[in-house]
């Protein structure tokens, strides 16, 4: 018999390998659908030689969380004091673009640190906030300096959160200059063609409607795997054996969900678009609708983003083509608004303009007021070049 050569099948990078490959499967499948299994097969190992790195899956989650946050803030401290905006929204750029692959995590799921590592997350994100605002507060000083910043950020890190395929410099430079349209704002309001009407979310009148309408709160606090059936029935009054009554599982209540999120936003789609013939207009609708969506039903919106990428492939397929459908009504309104833009580039527009009210909402808390929204809802125009 003859021994395996070890030294030649075990690199010197296997550790930085096993977090990049990590990384990528928590962005696709989320935290608690990921397994340790599928991430040492994406690595090319066996799970017993991935646990000689990382004791457990926490362990090697919280290392992922910190990887892209440590190379933004390396990046931009080998930047000069006196880098201007296009340097630095350059450098982050380059290395979200690098990284778009393992970056997804960020939005959605690092809710799941514990408390402690969660806080030393904030604080490095803190400190890229920081750099970006400095700089736009010395070239373009006026309202809202924090808030273009991170705004410019969410058009930066959207690419995260979608697979388009477009050249990668191609990509850069579309980002970019929609991250310093937003970081340098605009003097004028944006002008919405009419107030746009969103649905109301339905009342509760059947105890399956109740049970989904205690649920979406709960799953957007915790996260859709730590709600137990027990916390579920409590809310509703219920013994745990009856929701099955009502829901064959905990999946079927969170699929209900998503396709009530999705519903609602093909509603508030068709609503901000009727009557509305110009096109820059048709996109101004949009951005103000799923701004005044994200603010008036924010617990369901990130239960149905969040939560979606852990469902199995065959119910999480129907919600994917409402997705689609979704992005191809912005895109559509967006070529016809800017005619210069090939679908690539207006696909990225889009998802950069979810990535402002994403980020942008998180700094507001989400509070919802008319200013909160005009101010958002200019921000994503901005992004989109109108």
């Amino acid at each position: 018999m003859t021994a395996e050569p070890i030294a030649a099948t075990r690199p010197r990078n296997r550790k930085q390998l096993i977090v990049e490959a990590a990384g990528r499967v928590f962005s696709e499948r989320g935290y608690h659908a990921a397994s340790m299994e599928e991430i040492a097969a994406a690595v090319g190992i066996t799970a017993t030689a991935l646990y000689r790195h990382f004791p457990n899956k926490y362990a090697l989650f919280a290392e992922c969380a910190n990887v892209m946050v440590d190379r933004l803030v390396a990046t931009l401290d080998e930047l000069p004091p006196e880098a201007d905006l296009a340097e630095v929204l350059g450098a982050v750029t380059g290395v979200a673009v690098e990284h778009r692959a393992s970056g997804g995590l960020y939005r959605w799921e690092a809710r799941y640190l514990d408390a402690e590592d969660r806080q030393v997350l904030r604080g490095k994100f803190a400190r890229v906030v920081g750099r970006v605002t400095e700089v736009v507060r010395r070239e373009h000083p006026g309202p809202d300096e924090e808030l273009r910043a991170v705004a410019a950020l969410g058009v930066i890190g959207s690419v995260t959160q979608h697979h388009n395929s477009i050249a990668r410099r191609r990509l850069e430079e579309v980002l970019l200059a929609s991250a310093l349209r937003v970081a340098a704002g605009a003097p004028a309001a944006v002008r919405t063609p009419r107030p746009v009407a969103l649905p109301a979310q339905p009342v509760p009148r059947t105890r399956r409607a109740q049970i989904l309408a205690a649920a979406i709160p709960l799953f957007a606090r915790d996260g859709f795997a730590k709600v137990t059936n027990g916390q579920l029935a409590q809310a509703v009054g219920l013994a745990p054996s009856a929701l099955y009554r009502h829901y064959a599982t905990k999946v079927d209540i969170l699929v209900a969900a998503c396709l009530q999120a999705a519903g609602l936003l093909a509603q508030a789609v068709d609503q901000s678009l009727d009557e509305v013939t110009d096109p820059r207009d048709a996109v101004i609708a949009l951005a103000s609708a799923y701004v005044g969506y994200s603010f008036e039903h924010t617990e369901l919106t990130s239960v149905a983003e969040a939560e979606v990428a852990g469902l199995p492939d065959d119910l999480r397929q129907p919600l994917i083509l409402a997705q689609r459908e979704h992005i191809a009504v912005w895109e559509q309104q967006l070529k016809l608004a800017r005619p210069e833009l090939d679908p690539r580039q207006a696909r990225v527009l889009v998802h950069a303009g979810f990535g402002v009210v994403v980020e942008a909402g998180r700094r507001l808390h989400w509070r919802d007021s008319p200013g909160h929204r005009s101010s958002v809802t200019q921000l994503v125009v901005q992004a989109l070049g109108l």
